[in-house]
């Protein structure tokens, strides 16, 4: 009998050295998240982008500017915008980007892109809007 509560205290010390007693934490890990805009040609360009996720969508309805920004950028070719947040849920990414055509002068074509945990996991190009998201908005 006593051999046996050695053993059972033994595997009962082994197994909380080695964390099998440990609880799993209730808190999902935060992402880094980072927006990059850049374009070919110079432009103006209107920007939406989160910055924080909502806890849901209808928190995300109730009050969007507690969680979007808006601002109004110039691009130059080989000057990106660069915009780094942290995001509990990183399917709330998204960046909006739109500019307007000038006369006589190219295409911007403007280039989005949304990098989680410094992997890219979407980017589109548009001449003169794009957008970029990792889920729907609706």
């Amino acid at each position: 009998m006593r051999k046996t509560a050695v053993v059972g205290t033994a595997f009962a010390l082994a197994a909380a050295s080695l964390g099998l007693g440990q609880t799993a934490s209730a808190e999902p890990a935060a992402h880094q998240v980072r927006y990059t805009l850049s374009a070919l040609g110079p432009g103006d360009f209107n920007l939406y982008y989160s910055f924080a996720a909502p806890p849901s969508l209808e928190a995300y309805h109730a009050d969007p500017n507690a969680f979007v920004k808006s601002e109004k950028v110039n691009l130059a070719p080989g000057a990106p915008w660069v915009f780094e947040t942290t995001l509990a849920d990183s399917q709330w990414a998204f960046l909006s980007a739109s500019g307007a055509a000038h006369a006589m002068q190219a295409d911007p074509n403007v280039r989005c892109e949304i990098a989680v945990d410094g992997q890219v996991v979407v980017e589109q190009t548009g001449p003169f809007t794009t957008q970029c998201q990792l889920r729907s908005w609706n």
